[in-house]
This record gives structure tokens, sequence and C-alpha cells, in this order.
């Protein structure tokens, strides 16, 4: 990671999703810093930005890694502090690159027909456990809570 300047040759690029150039080529999109170009063009100035970056993304995934256990949406607020990483890191736009080819490698996985089936059947004969257990246990116990609230 370079902090002086994003002004990079030769770098690599990632396809923005859904862009097309005129002659149908997807648009690529270079990776590096998304700052304003006033403050890539001064050194202190972008070094401040990216620690400012670093702050705000890092509260962010600080409060999505405390939401994993408590209520809360806590994977897409760790995302969401990725996303805002990204904006400045390349590590970071390499992990949202890698990231978003997995979860589109699931759903992908997840629309076929065979798995779809078998995830079917598999909810089919857990349900039927399930209610089996519980109509042993009615049968058994009779419809009295296991808890004992009288006393």
């Amino acid at each position: 990671m370079n902090a002086e300047s994003d002004e990079r040759k030769g770098t690599a690029a990632t396809v923005v999703p859904g862009s097309v150039s005129g002659d149908g080529q997807k648009a690529e999109r270079e990776l590096g810093s998304r700052a304003p170009r006033f403050i890539r063009s001064s050194r202190v100035l972008h070094l401040s930005w990216q620690v400012g970056i670093f702050v705000v993304g890092l509260a962010v995934v600080g409060a999505g890694i405390v939401m994993l256990p408590l209520p809360g949406p806590g994977w897409l607020v760790i995302f969401g502090g990725m996303a805002i990483w990204a904006t400045e890191f390349v590590w970071a736009q390499l992990v949202l690159r890698w990231t978003r080819r997995k979860v589109t490698e699931a759903a992908q996985r997840a629309l076929d027909p065979k798995v779809r089936r078998r995830n079917i059947v598999l909810t089919a004969v857990g349900l039927v456990i399930i209610v089996v257990l519980v109509g042993i246990y009615v049968w058994k116990f009779g419809v009295v809570m296991p808890w004992k609230i009288d006393e």
C-alpha cells in the first residue's frame, strides 16, 4: 500500500458490475484511493484522510463484531465497514471483490435444482422428526409444560 500517492501505472483493475463501455467491453475501475484529487495532491492531507477512513471503518467493523452475538445485523455492518475501508485501501477492495465473488457463487449453487431438491427433502425430513418427537412428548406427558409455574 502506498500512502503517498495512488497514481499508479500498470495496476490491476476491477470490473465495475453492470457497466459496459461503448464497444461492448466491461468498464474497468482501478484499485486504489477514491479520495478527491485535491486531497491526493497533498501527502499530509492524504495520509490524514487515510487515517480518518481507517478509524471510521474500524469503528464500524468493531460495531459489527459486537453485533454478532447481540441483536443486530452484524455481518451487514462488518461488510459496510469493509466498504468504507475499500474507498481508500487496496487490500479491502480485494477482500470485497473476493467476498462478492464467493457470494455470487453461493447464490448460483443455491439456485441449482438438485441443491434445492435436496434442501427441500432435508427440511421435510427435519419437520417430520420434530412432529414425531412432539407427538411422543404429548402422548407420554399430555399437554403439560415441562416447567412448574404453580409452585
